[in-house]
């Protein structure tokens, strides 16, 4: 692994009423910041509270700016087809303005298909109608006219240069690259019915093989892989909790006519993508992965596993100060702040 930058996600998955959960997840960004996390994510979701959180992550990360000084706060993702492309200009600069310029903006086409109708959109179309909002956004941060010889106000502050695209496949990826964003890669992803048994990293190193050659000259990689990390002090309450957590996931994608073996625990966590343990353990496994040798940057979330808040901030602090050290080749790349 070259050296990384390290960040925190959250999905706001914590089992309150919304109020506390933004209390919560703001909580648990300060600590992040306090332990040195260079960055942290959080994930929009329409409609289901149970799969996200936060519908609308300006202004949450704006409030999470007022309360931070110097950790990059980024959407992971903004579903852009159901948003407003002016819409999405304006408030992520008004956000970038009110951060000191902290703001990172990723992008996705994805949701939940059912939420699409509610915003006059076809799940369907969400490729094509991705591709113009997103050329509609970045035009506008860049000064370029729109309709009617409008041009944003307050103007552009690079935000173009922090911009990023999810995705799940090769074509995507070098969508990306050639764009010149940041490729943002997630914690989890379906496996072809041809191989069901395929590690992550082996669909991962081709899109970022694709990405990488399709950067323009003289643009830096921006990579960054989301990881689902727990890290405790005791592997068996570690796995406790594991086995709590990712036995709802089980229910949910059964309901959803999905086919998931469950037989026990070790096969759970393989199925989820999970990185689970003491810190000795956590390190082992992360360094297995083959994507992270390319990532310029690790963003840990503890979903699917979802303990509680506690136990959050506590994975976060043995994370910081036991497992990204070494991670990082020991260069001191987390320092509390």
């Amino acid at each position: 692994m070259s050296q990384k930058q390290f960040g925190f996600f959250t999905r706001l998955l914590d089992d309150v009423p919304a109020a506390q959960r933004y209390a919560l997840a703001l909580e648990q960004i300060r600590a992040a910041e306090a332990y040195g996390f260079q960055s942290a994510w959080v994930a929009q979701h329409h409609f289901h509270g149970d799969e996200g959180g936060l519908p609308s992550p300006f202004p949450f990360l704006a409030h999470a700016a007022a309360q931070t000084s110097r950790i990059r706060l980024g959407t992971g993702v903004v579903t852009l087809v159901m948003e407003d492309a002016v819409r999405v200009a304006e408030d992520a600069v008004v956000t970038d303005i009110l951060s000191g310029g902290r703001l990172e903006v990723g992008f996705g086409s994805g949701g939940t298909p059912t939420s699409y109708p509610a915003f006059g959109e076809n799940f369907s179309d969400r490729h094509a109608v991705f591709n113009r909002k997103l050329h509609t956004v970045k035009s506008a941060w860049t000064g370029q006219e729109l309709p009617d010889g409008n041009r944003l106000w307050p103007v552009g502050t690079g935000l173009e240069k922090r911009s990023w695209q999810a995705t799940f496949s090769v074509f995507g990826a070098e969508r990306a690259g050639s764009d010149g964003d940041g490729l943002l890669l997630s914690r989890t992803q379906p496996r072809r019915p041809e191989k069901p048994d395929a590690s992550l990293w082996e669909l991962q190193v081709p899109m970022v093989e694709a990405y990488l050659n399709a950067l323009p000259d003289g643009r830096d990689p921006r990579i960054l892989a989301s990881r689902s990390v727990f890290v405790a002090d005791d592997r068996a309450k570690a796995l406790r909790l594991a086995e709590k957590g990712l036995s709802r996931q089980v229910r949910k994608f059964r309901a959803a006519g999905h086919t998931i073996d469950d037989t026990n625990i070790d096969t759970l966590i393989r199925t989820f993508d999970v990185h689970i343990g003491t810190p000795e353990e956590v390190v082992n496994s992360l360094l297995r992965d083959r994507t992270l040798d390319h990532a310029t940057e690790i963003a840990i979330q503890v979903h699917s596993i979802d303990p509680e808040h506690p136990y959050i901030l506590r994975s976060l602090e043995l994370f910081a100060t036991q497992v990204a050290p070494i991670l990082a080749n020991k260069n001191n790349a987390l320092s509390p702040k």
